[in-house]
């Protein structure tokens, strides 16, 4: 009892650790998979793979975190989306390889864990999980006093899925005269909030509960919008295009940290650039609104922000039109945004 009491006094209070945690059996009750063995809170999550179903099964992983999006939680108070928006962009950085996600686990550290808080954050795991039949099978929660500022926290993640190696994408097939197509994002998803909150909160002197005509909502809402997965509308289109030996769907990136000039060159063969028609698709009025607020360049703000676009794919021009009737089928917006040129494997922009 002495122990326990001088720990809670050095600011970790086991008893509250394990009172928060209390509620993980009923949150995550929902993310299981069959495949799932034991239950959460032993020293590693057990998952049995089925791989029947593949000739040649490769483990696709990604780790990664919200960035700075968490501190607009933090002023909005919204907690419960933040979760979700991790897991969707792991979903989404597993998927451009064409994998299929099989299991999650989070990390959670803060300096004092808030019962509350702590119960939003992983409600958000455990509904982005669902939505993509992926397993939350397990993770961490840190206490440590004195390493963040008060009522802060910090959220990562690590995914695991897998892809039959003869599917899997890689753009190797690209070739000059491929077409680009461009998914819509929701907003800014998890990228470029450094330099959104310092033109939006410092430069611009705007509040979260700020409403601007042009955006029709506050900025707090247009900041906090979810990041969007891309699983169930792609994963099918990828099943159904690339079964043969030369895939229809040659690549796909991601459109997150470093825009389109570092993002889709990830997949791009060294002879070949990918040319992006500007004007091509509606950009949202938020990348506008913070390009003018902020000065900042056209070149810039694509290289910091997605400008409306999360996913591109490169594809058989044969099946553009296709593709995009079926994306939309699914709820997202989609536009013919680019075309493969020879090159020297970057991206260029023209009007």
């Amino acid at each position: 009892m002495g122990v326990r009491s001088a720990y809670a006094k050095a600011g970790v209070d086991l008893n509250l650790g394990n009172q928060v945690k209390a509620t993980l059996p009923e949150l995550l009750a929902s993310t299981q998979r069959p495949e799932v063995l034991g239950k959460v809170g032993g020293f590693g999550g057990l998952f049995a793979p089925n791989f029947a179903k593949f000739r040649k099964p490769v483990l696709v992983s990604s780790v990664d975190g919200v960035g700075t999006k968490l501190k607009v939680g933090f002023l909005t108070k919204k907690h419960d989306t933040l979760g979700e928006d991790l897991v969707n962009h792991c979903v989404n950085d597993i998927l451009v390889l064409g994998a299929e996600p099989l299991f999650f686990l989070d990390y959670v550290g803060a300096g004092t864990l808030n019962p509350k808080t702590f119960e939003d954050i992983i409600r958000g795991f455990a509904r982005g999980c669902q939505q993509n039949g992926c397993a939350l099978i397990g993770g961490e929660t840190a206490q440590m006093p004195g390493f963040y500022q008060k009522g802060e926290y910090d959220v990562s993640g690590t995914i695991v899925g897998v892809v039959d190696r003869p599917r899997m994408v890689d753009g190797q097939a690209t070739q000059a005269g491929d077409v680009i197509l461009g998914v819509a994002s929701s907003g800014l998803h998890t990228n470029g909030y450094s330099l959104a909150r310092k033109v939006l909160f410092d430069q611009a002197g705007l509040k979260p509960s700020t409403r601007l005509a042009e955006l029709g909502e506050s900025v707090g809402s247009a900041l906090m919008k979810v990041h969007l997965s891309y699983l169930k509308t792609l994963h099918p289109l990828l099943k159904k295009h690339n079964q043969g030996r030369r895939p229809g769907i040659r690549a796909m990136s991601h459109i997150t940290g470093g825009g389109f000039q570092d993002n889709i060159p990830r997949n791009l063969p060294a002879h070949l650039d990918a040319q992006i028609k500007l004007g091509t698709w509606d950009e949202l009025p938020i990348f506008d609104y913070i390009a003018r607020a902020g000065k900042i360049s056209r070149q810039e703000m694509f290289h910091v922000f997605n400008m409306g676009i999360g996913m591109t794919l490169t594809v058989d021009p044969a099946i553009a039109d296709g593709l995009i009737r079926s994306i939309k089928r699914k709820g997202h917006r989609s536009w013919i945004i680019g075309e493969v040129v020879p090159g020297s494997g970057v991206v260029t922009f023209v009007e």
